[in-house]
């Protein structure tokens, strides 16, 4: 599979960690991976279990048939799981990514391009809740915006 269409929901897609407070963190972060500066798994599954709700819950998101019927099918908790997983090896970090590609994954959800802003909004609240400074969302959001041609319905 390959790497780009393991980044996502997500996209997608979820990722993050306390911010670096000072110049010394910052500094001694600039050595390190984008798994490290974003907490590790710890800070991903913060991240991707608020980003999940957030998505879960989105009444707009929820009028597209597909998606509101894909939650059966992937309830939250999966959802949770492959996203953490996911961006855990998309940013270097020790998982596997064992799910579907992603556009396998998504082809049956018609995603428009307006469901992909609103899916790329919440993302950026959850990811501003848990204070992850901008450099790395900017970084996590390149890597999320290469799977898009793979998520968005072309019409």
């Amino acid at each position: 599979m390959s790497s780009q269409m393991k980044l996502l929901v997500a996209v997608l897609v979820a990722t993050f960690a306390v911010p670096l407070a000072g110049a010394e963190e910052r500094t001694a972060a600039a050595g390190k991976s984008l798994y490290e500066r974003l907490g590790g798994l710890k800070g991903i599954t913060l991240v991707s279990d608020d980003f999940i709700d957030r998505l879960v819950k989105n009444a707009t998101l929820n009028k597209n048939k597909a998606i509101n019927a894909g939650r059966k099918s992937s309830p939250p908790p999966y959802l949770k799981f492959q996203v953490s997983q996911l961006v855990c090896e998309a940013t270097g970090g020790p998982c596997k990514y064992t799910g579907k590609n992603m556009k396998e994954a998504h082809a049956h959800l018609h995603i428009t391009e307006n469901e992909w802003k609103i899916m790329t909004a919440d993302f950026k609240k959850s990811l501003d809740k848990f204070k992850v400074p901008e450099a790395e969302q900017k970084e996590l959001f390149d890597i999320v915006g290469k799977t898009k041609g793979d998520i968005v319905e072309s019409k």
